[in-house]
């Protein structure tokens, strides 16, 4: 097998954070990013101690060629000694937002697939050029600070531990590792559709990297997104736990939260959100408006009834209760 010779594509660097999880589950489309990470891990394994390795493909049933794609990566991944299984959706097609959905589907079928063999980590194949997309859709759809720090190398997902090892590697860089390598690969032609935005985006790159936005200052506006998220979270985590009331739930005395800067009180009911209601706070706009409404009623000192993410918001002088929505009757 042949090693990578490019410095971003040494495997023991790459795999460093996940070298101590039970287990590792790596998705694999068939595609030249995520047959290069396979080829990575099973690198990876071959010069040091690793935890077990596994691959799994999802046959989405939207091709006619896909499930003997998928049969193809099975063997492929087996060659390599890691054991392959082949997840397929069964869902319904919705005739719109279909790729939204696969996805969602997509994810479901990896952890539930990742908690039976017992792994503690998902490993997919997101590259830069993945993240350049996904700063500049956000960027288009006026995303804060959060949204803009792109998708995380590391993060808790679905009840378990999401990698994307590869995010500071070029996809180009992915394909002549594979050719280098000498593994074979499919290209999904979803990918040059232009209908799918991630594809209409990819068509802007030349253009845009000659203006200045190319994938490292891309990067480079996540990173510095991410240092500001992580401020901003642990600003709201410290005002949550202070005015938290000990003998209510979801309870808290804003008394000296009045001169919270609005970014610190938008974090703090977002997880005052999901703490009460259980579930990812709603858009971001709705977020701000109900920040500013609460920030001028705390000045002002007037009351506040109202309702978001299925919750209610009270607030009675300074203490602010947040309770979940009654459920509406229809027909009533």
């Amino acid at each position: 097998m042949l090693t990578a010779k490019d410095a971003d594509l040494n495997p023991e660097l790459l795999l460093a954070p996940v070298a101590r999880c039970s287990g590792l589950l790596i998705a694999v489309s068939g595609g030249p990013d995520s047959m290069a990470l396979l080829r990575l891990a099973a690198a990876w394994r071959d010069k040091a101690a690793t935890p077990p390795l596994a691959a799994a493909t999802v046959d989405h049933g939207l091709r006619p060629e896909a499930a003997d794609e998928a049969t193809k990566v099975s063997q492929w991944s087996r060659a390599l000694g890691i054991p392959h299984t082949i997840l397929v959706w069964r869902g319904e097609r919705p005739a719109t937002g279909i790729q939204a959905k696969a996805r969602r589907a997509r994810y479901g079928l990896l952890f539930d697939h990742m908690r039976e063999i017992n792994a503690t980590a998902l490993a997919t194949a997101h590259h830069a050029d993945d993240q350049w997309e996904t700063v500049m859709i956000r960027l288009a759809r006026g995303s804060g600070i959060s949204g803009l720090a792109g998708m995380a190398a590391d993060q808790d997902r679905l009840g378990g531990r999401h990698v994307r090892p590869l995010l500071h590697v070029s996809k180009a860089s992915l394909v002549e590792y594979c050719r280098r390598c000498g593994q074979e690969f499919f290209d999904d032609p979803s990918n040059a559709d232009s209908r799918f935005a991630r594809s209409a985006w990819r068509e802007l790159y030349t253009p845009l990297s000659g203006l200045g936005l190319t994938r490292e200052r891309a990067a480079k506006v996540c990173e510095r997104a991410e240092k500001f998220d992580r401020a901003l979270e642990w600003a709201a985590g410290r005002l949550l736990s202070d005015t938290a009331i000990a003998t209510e739930d979801n309870a808290y005395d804003l008394a000296n939260a009045g001169d919270t800067p609005q970014a610190i009180m938008e974090y703090f009911l977002q997880n005052a959100l999901v703490k009460a209601a259980g579930h990812p706070a709603p858009r971001l706009e709705r977020l701000e408006r109900l920040a500013g409404r609460l920030s001028l009623a705390l000045r002002s000192e007037t009351g506040l009834r109202t309702t978001l993410g299925g919750c209610t918001f009270a607030l009675d002088g300074q203490q602010l209760r947040i309770g979940l929505e009654p459920e509406r009757k229809r027909g009533v």
